[in-house]
C-alpha cells in the first residue's frame, strides 16, 4: 500500500476531503463513534467534516441529546448518536469492564460497592434534572462512599458502560449526567452479529483503508472478533507485499483538493484510530517538540498548531517543518478563518518555521 495514498483515502472516508457531511449528529452517525475525551478538541473534529457547522451549533445538538457523551469502547470517552448507544454498549460493554477490571480492584469497587453506587446516583438523577460530576461526588459521600478522582472516575465510567447514565447538557465549562433512560429510548438497534457487522461497516466507511488489528484496536474488540465482524460485512480487500489485508467499503479513490489545509485537533479520529502506524498521517521527519495538533496540507503533515482565544478573538500559532509555497500558506489561511468562523471569533494566523 502506497502510503500517501492510502492517507488521501483516508481523508476522503473521514469526510475531511470530498462532500462535507450535513450535521455534527451525522459526521457522529456516520462514523459510529468518535474519541472525546476532550470536548473542545472533538468538535472541531466535527467542525472539520461538517459543510457549515459553528461550535455553538454543536453545543445545542448536544445539549438537546441528539448526539451523547460517554464510556463505549477501549475504554475512553466518546461521542455517540442518541439512537446507537444501547446497542454499542450492548456490543462493548463486556470489553471495557474486562479492560478496566485491575482499576476496579485497586479502587477497592467490588460489586456490592457499585450496586450502592448506583442506588445513589439514580435516586440523584430520578428527577429529571442533570447533575455534575462534583455533585453527585457529594451525594455518595454522603452515603458513605468516598475516593478520590480516580476511584469516583470508575465509579462513574462503571454506571455509564451499565447504561445508567450519559452525558446531559453542559453548565458552563462543567460536563452533567443524566440517566440514560432519559437520554435515549429504552431499547434499539441490532444485537449479536448484526451488531458487530454494524460497527464493523460504520468504521470501515468511516476510517478505511485499514487493517483487522486497526479495528480491533478502534473497538476494544479482539482481533478474532475484528475479523468475524469484517467478515461479516463484506468489505472490499487488498493484501500488500507484506501480506497484510486492508479493508474498505466500496472503492473510495477520491484524492483530497490539492493544498486543502487541515488543523487536526488533539484525539482526532485519523491520528487515533489506527494501530498499524506503517500507514500514518505524518508523512513527514517528526518535529521537535512536535505540537499535539497536527497541520496537514494534501494528506502530508507540515507542523503543528496551538490556539489561544480571547473574548473577541482567537490566535492560531502554526509552527511549520520548512517553509510553505504560497498556495499552501494561501490554504491554510482559509482554513483559520473557517476555524474563526467555526468559532464565532476574529482568526489571526502567526507563523513560524521549526
Amino acid at each position: 500500500m502506497d502510503a500517501l495514498a492510502t492517507i488521501r483515502r483516508r481523508l476522503a472516508s473521514q469526510r475531511l476531503a470530498g462532500e462535507p457531511l450535513g450535521s455534527a449528529a451525522d459526521a457522529v452517525r456516520w462514523s459510529g463513534a468518535v474519541q472525546a475525551q476532550e470536548f473542545a478538541e472533538v468538535k472541531w473534529s466535527l467542525g472539520e467534516r461538517v459543510g457549515e457547522v459553528s461550535d455553538a451549533e454543536i453545543e445545542r445538538a448536544f445539549a438537546a441529546g441528539e448526539i451523547l457523551r460517554t464510556h463505549v469502547m477501549r475504554p475512553t470517552w466518546h461521542l455517540v448518536a442518541a439512537e446507537d448507544i444501547r446497542w454499542l454498549l450492548r456490543l462493548t460493554a463486556s470489553r471495557v469492564h474486562a479492560a478496566s477490571r485491575y482499576g476496579y480492584g485497586r479502587a477497592g469497587l467490588d460489586g456490592p460497592t457499585l450496586s450502592r453506587c448506583h442506588e445513589v446516583i439514580a435516586r440523584e438523577l430520578a428527577a429529571g434534572e442533570p447533575r455534575t460530576r462534583k455533585e453527585l461526588a457529594a451525594a455518595l459521600a454522603r452515603d458513605g462512599i468516598e475516593g478520590d478522582s480516580i476511584r469516583l472516575g470508575y465509579v462513574f465510567m462503571h454506571a455509564e458502560v451499565e447504561q445508567l447514565v450519559c452525558s446531559g447538557p453542559r453548565r458552563g465549562r462543567h460536563q452533567t449526567y443524566m440517566l440514560l433512560d432519559h437520554r435515549a429510548a429504552a431499547d434499539s438497534g441490532p444485537s449479536g452479529d448484526a451488531a458487530l457487522a454494524e460497527l464493523a461497516r460504520r468504521y470501515l466507511r468511516s476510517h478505511g483503508p485499514a487493517t483487522a488489528r486497526d479495528f480491533s484496536w478502534w473497538s476494544g474488540l479482539t482481533v478474532t472478533q475484528a475479523r468475524q465482524a469484517i467478515g461479516f460485512c463484506g468489505p472490499t480487500e487488498t493484501v500488500d507485499d507484506d501480506g497484510t489485508a486492508w479493508f474498505e467499503l466500496g472503492s473510495v479513490t477520491e484524492a483530497p483538493a490539492r493544498n486543502r489545509a487541515l488543523l487536526l485537533p488533539t484525539y482526532d479520529e485519523m491520528i487515533v484510530a489506527y494501530k498499524d502506524l506503517r500507514v500514518d498521517l505524518v508523512a513527514a521527519p517528526p518535529m521537535e517538540g512536535m505540537l499535539t495538533r497536527t497541520i496537514a496540507i494534501d494528506g502530508r503533515t507540515v507542523g503543528g498548531w496551538k490556539r489561544t482565544l480571547s473574548a473577541r478573538s482567537v490566535t492560531v500559532e502554526a509552527t511549520v517543518l520548512a517553509p510553505l509555497g504560497g498556495a499552501q500558506r494561501a490554504a491554510l489561511e482559509r482554513t483559520v478563518a473557517r476555524f474563526g468562523a467555526f468559532l464565532d471569533l476574529d482568526a489571526e494566523l502567526e507563523l513560524t518555521v521549526a
